[in-house]
């Protein structure tokens, strides 16, 4: 057998979603990246719990879409996988750019940047690539990418605040890898982490998520 992998380049279109409308009362702008088996339009009901003249929320859609078990009848997306993972976030980052550059926020917007589980992956790696600034980095549930250094993120203001939120309960995240998790954020970030636990599973917070602003 002559098995040969090929590589081409082409023009593709993908969604997103946004909630609230962008105007001169919003004050915060939040750039969400949902976790695996979401899509985005479910995963801004997350958020409404936010003052809507305020809040204008911006969640990418992951382009891997699939239908979810144990039924196959819902879909959901994913991210990135361990197959050809440098290539595929090289797409995403600049799928993430013409989110962005579609939205032309305006100078100077509080600019809140969330990860969900597997979206935290996405999330930081957007900010370590582009130095994109930003006034708080939300990493709830997930993991921080093993090739990131503190260097990534020296650009950030020192006002930028980080927070990583996570379930005491998550059968995802263990003692062991939550002791691991907390390591490396306090190495990557140093004194503008806020390590916020609460009592559940590998569930999206919500009271949290809205306490932040």
């Amino acid at each position: 057998m002559n098995l040969t992998e090929k590589e081409i380049s082409y023009t593709t279109t993908n969604s997103y979603a946004t909630l609230n409308t962008l105007s001169a009362t919003t004050k915060n702008v939040w750039f969400v990246c949902h976790g695996m088996g979401y899509l985005s339009r479910y995963f801004l009901r997350y958020f409404q719990g936010l003052s809507a003249e305020e809040n204008y929320i911006i969640a990418p859609q992951a382009p891997s879409k699939y239908y979810t078990p144990p039924k196959f009848k819902h879909v959901g997306a994913s991210w990135l996988t361990k197959e050809t993972t440098v290539k595929d976030t090289e797409n995403i980052m600049r799928y993430f750019d013409s989110v962005l550059e579609a939205e032309g926020l305006p100078d100077g917007i509080n600019l809140i940047v969330l990860g969900y589980s597997q979206g935290v992956s996405v999330a930081t790696r957007y900010l370590a690539k582009r130095q994109l600034p930003c006034s708080q980095l939300v990493l709830h549930s997930g993991g921080i990418p093993k090739e990131l250094v503190a260097a990534d993120f020296q650009y950030l203001d020192a006002s930028t605040k980080v927070s990583l939120i996570y379930g005491t309960e998550d059968d995802y995240l263990k003692d062991e890898r939550i002791h691991h998790e907390k390591k490396r954020a306090a190495e990557l970030f140093g004194n503008r982490l806020q390590i916020i636990p609460f009592e559940g599973k590998h569930v999206v917070n919500v009271e949290l998520i809205n306490g932040l602003v």
